[in-house]
């Protein structure tokens, strides 16, 4: 007859996963691997949570927290993201500003990770770590590309399809002023046949807007395959910014846009 095999304690489980380079769990599994109750294992769980070894982003799901985060209260979003959405069975890509930071175009470093989904979540607050979720309709159209993070791999939408939802989710990417910002960094990396192929993922007016766009921060020729798009496919002229009057605006033919708001990118 084999000898019992002891079960580890809840300090002991954490660090022999950390060691196996695993920092992410859920409750159901300490709770088999400590072979205790559903209760039991939560209340080992949340003293190493008061000592800040773990936290929790999301509802029976944690993070182990190393040494280097501890000031962080928590992993880094896209240090856990990855397996939460795979946990959670959704499909996601880091988007707007976040994405722009791994492409090298972030103006200023984003007070919360942005991600998208396909249907509406609530913010994850953990720690100092915020993480905003937005609705991205044809998600799994949008291109994406995949970057290394300490802990495996996230999926980040490509320069293009940055470019293409900076502009449809500008009040979430601090306003036209600082898109056209991100733009003009982001530019360098746009290639403008695979910008088309994002762009048609996109609402019309998104393309419009992002047309003129790079043409005010001087990266014209980026936006070449978007031209013939937009005549061909745009019905109907559309206001640069839509919360903005729009009487009197100066009308743009080749982007079939009413120019109602100054766009001014920082240098």
């Amino acid at each position: 007859m084999k000898p019992d095999i002891p079960h580890p304690n809840a300090r002991d489980y954490i660090a022999g996963l950390a060691t196996g380079g695993r920092y992410h769990f859920t409750s159901e599994e300490a709770q088999a691997a400590l072979g205790v109750s559903a209760d039991a294992a939560k209340l080992a769980l949340n003293r190493l949570s008061k000592q800040a070894i773990i936290a929790s982003p999301a509802r029976s799901f944690y993070v182990i927290v190393p040494p280097e985060y501890r000031s962080l209260g928590s992993l880094p979003a896209d240090q856990f993201i990855p397996a939460l959405m795979t946990r959670l069975g959704l499909a996601y890509y880091a988007g707007l500003l976040s994405a722009a930071q791994y492409h090298g175009a972030a103006h200023h470093r984003p007070q919360e990770f942005q991600v998208m989904v396909t249907k509406s979540r609530r913010p994850i607050v953990c720690g100092s770590v915020r993480v905003a979720f937005m609705v991205r309709k044809r998600l799994t159209e949008v291109p994406v590309t995949s970057f290394n993070t300490p802990r495996g791999t996230i999926a980040v939408s490509t320069p293009e399809a940055t470019a293409v939802d900076l502009v449809g989710y500008h009040e979430q990417a601090g306003g036209l002023d600082n898109v056209a910002t991100v733009l003009s960094e982001l530019s360098e990396k746009i290639d403008p046949d695979k910008l088309l192929t994002a762009a048609q993922t996109a609402p019309m007016p998104w393309v419009q807007r992002l047309g003129y766009l790079l043409e005010h921060v001087d990266a014209a020729p980026k936006a070449r395959a978007l031209r013939p798009y937009v005549q061909k496919h745009a019905h109907q002229s559309v206001p640069l910014l839509p919360a903005a009057p729009q009487n009197a605006a100066e009308r743009d033919d080749v982007w079939k846009l009413r120019v109602n708001a100054e766009v001014e990118a920082e240098a």
